[in-house]
């Protein structure tokens, strides 16, 4: 890796289309395993100008049979979630409202030949619910373990949120996106290069001080002397941005895995995360690879790490599991794919089970980034540092 160069992170806020999207179809994950533990979610939702659609496959008992009929009331509750999470975002506008927007439940069983392969039976163990690659990453730039670019594009729209739903900033609507070039001196972020922001704003807003209030925000998140001068700081580029949203642009459930995971720091094995229950390894096996990495980083083996993990769909032990420390280990990299296995069991039930994730715990994953999070109670299991005494023992 170079010691001096430039990286982007960009990211996006609740209000955006895409995770509109995504903050939907993890109500209705939380809605299903909050009656099931067992229920099994691949939901998919699309919003646009006055519309709400979903669509996927589920199963699960108090929602549905499996004969495929609907429990009594499941179908309100569906639309109710959806039309919630769209509430609590903040969109009460004409092109998009949580109250008047048409919403359309395309939901249906899950394919018995998946559930075949996938559910436990006799002496088969539950395999992974479809074949694919998973990384997880971390790093020593922030005390997150996060890259430092996508870290600080998150907090500027975290704060821009908080503000807008405080009241502390009544001007803003909640479409927007940020994005943050970062300086790096022997491999180590040092100062901001350029700063982005777009935001929808009410009708009228006055733009110079939406500039002086982004500033602001952008100013109080980066570390003090990071800020780059005025010519590199672009708020709302284009001019105005009054019609965002859905209104202005269809969301889709999974067009943001970069944001949610790790800016383009990290490879990415192309599986969304939203909207999917912990069954399904694109989700399950993204989160415990990050546990590894991060407690990796943690315990001081690698100031940089990066994993893969693969499956094949209805087998349960993983295909193969490859650690990279980018030259920043202190310890052979075979010897870590050797002991992760021995620390946490990566079938997708060990892994679920482990990190405790059957559970209604993904709404609040859905914005701002998957990983990088507190762990807070039965929430963000993956970001706990639990397993860095094990390590160390271990080497």
């Amino acid at each position: 890796m170079r010691d001096t160069f430039l990286f982007t992170s960009e990211s996006v806020s609740e209000g955006h289309p895409d995770k509109v999207a995504d903050q939907i179809s993890d109500a209705v994950v939380d809605l299903f395993l909050g009656k099931d533990a067992q229920a099994r979610v691949a939901c998919e939702t699309m919003v646009t100008t006055q519309r709400i659609i979903l669509a996927g496959e589920v199963r699960g008992e108090g929602m549905i049979d499996t004969a495929g009929n609907w429990s009594a009331g499941a179908l309100d509750e569906i639309e109710a979630a959806a039309r919630e999470t769209v509430k609590r975002i903040g969109y009460e506008q004409e092109g998009f409202h949580w109250q008047t927007a048409d919403f359309a439940n395309h939901l249906h069983p899950q394919s018995a030949h998946i559930a075949q392969g996938v559910d436990e039976s006799g002496n088969k163990d539950e395999g992974a619910g479809d074949q694919g690659i998973m990384f997880g990453y971390a790093t020593d730039e922030t005390p997150d373990l996060m890259p430092a670019t996508l870290y600080y594009a998150h907090r500027i729209l975290e704060k821009m949120a908080e503000d807008r739903h405080s009241g502390a900033a009544p001007f803003l609507e909640p479409d927007a996106k940020s994005q943050v070039t970062l300086e790096y001196q022997n491999e180590k972020p040092v100062r901001a290069t350029a700063l982005v922001v777009s935001t929808q704003h009410g009708k009228g807003a006055d733009q110079a001080m939406l500039r002086d209030y982004a500033k602001g925000v952008m100013a109080g998140i980066l570390p003090e002397g990071w800020m780059p001068g005025d010519e590199s700081i672009f708020v709302n580029p284009t001019g105005l941005f009054e019609i965002g949203g859905p209104d202005g642009d269809a969301g889709l459930t999974g067009r943001k895995i970069i944001v949610d995971t790790y800016g383009g720091a990290s490879p990415h094995g192309g599986g969304a995360f939203s909207g999917k229950d912990p069954t399904k390894v694109d989700r399950s096996a993204a989160y415990v690879t990050r546990y590894m990495a991060k407690n990796i980083v943690a315990a001081g083996l690698a100031r940089r790490v990066t994993i893969q993990l693969s499956y094949a769909i209805g087998v349960a032990e993983p295909l193969s599991l490859y650690v990279d420390t980018h030259g920043t280990g202190q310890v052979d990299e075979a010897a870590i794919e050797r002991i992760l296995p021995q620390l946490v069991r990566l079938t997708p039930k060990g892994i679920r089970t482990h990190l405790k994730l059957n559970a209604p715990i993904y709404a609040r994953t859905a914005a701002y980034g998957h990983f990088g999070r507190q762990p807070d109670g039965d929430f963000f299991t993956w970001e706990k540092t639990d397993l860095v005494e094990e390590l160390k023992r271990a080497f």
